[in-house]
């Protein structure tokens, strides 16, 4: 069979969708990684790359059905639905790559002040240090902070300093993986526009599905 037959484009369309599949499932971990910081999730744009990653992975499943039975209804709605997402996922990367250093800061700066003691004092815990910036770090001048490094030394990293690492590390790997994932989609509402239009050489041959 040619590559521009019938089983190629099903076996393409297939394929594509289980990549969309491991995308979905990339763009869930790495972004409940960064929700699981504590202050990152106060950023809204990790709560929408999650919902992107679930309703791709949603949407690659159908497709997947759709491409193995050739079902022209499930196909139809699937490149609706995908043309959909690659405009979303595409305006959420892009928010993901925008958003700078300074933003960041300020976001983090405003979920460390409404934290109660408690939370700032078991993020300093499993972050191993002790107060956000040295304008807030009052924690580590008070003796409250009871990180591993204030037994080791008496001058801790901050942990502004560590949550701005992760949280850039987080936004760039969902940008990226985002954007550069999301031109692949118009492949995909391509591939299924044009399997849909092909006949199934199984099937009757007067009948064009």
């Amino acid at each position: 069979m040619v590559c521009g037959g019938f089983a190629c484009s099903k076996n393409a369309l297939c394929a594509l969708n289980v990549v969309y599949m491991l995308v979905g499932l990339l763009l869930i971990g790495v972004a409940a990684w960064g929700k699981g910081l504590g202050l990152v999730s106060s950023i809204h744009i990790i709560g929408g790359v999650i919902a992107v990653g679930v309703f791709l992975l949603l949407i690659a499943v159908a497709g997947l059905v759709g491409a193995v039975n050739h079902h022209q209804v499930l196909l139809f709605f699937y490149m609706i639905i995908l043309g959909l997402v690659f405009i979303f996922q595409f305006g959420i990367s892009c928010s993901c790559l925008a958003i700078n250093r300074s933003k960041q800061t300020d976001v983090i700066n405003a979920s460390w002040r409404v934290m109660s003691n408690k939370t700032r004092h078991e993020l300093e815990r499993s972050l191993d240090c002790c107060g956000l910036f040295n304008l807030t770090a009052t924690s580590q001048d008070d003796g409250s902070c009871n990180a591993v490094c204030r037994h080791r030394s008496t001058i801790c990293p901050t942990c502004g300093e560590k949550l701005l690492k992760h949280s850039d590390e987080a936004l760039k790997i969902l940008g990226g993986v985002g954007l550069f994932f999301s031109f692949t989609e118009i492949l995909g509402v391509w591939l299924a526009m044009r399997f849909r239009n092909q006949k199934d050489p199984r099937a009757n041959p007067s009948a064009f599905l």
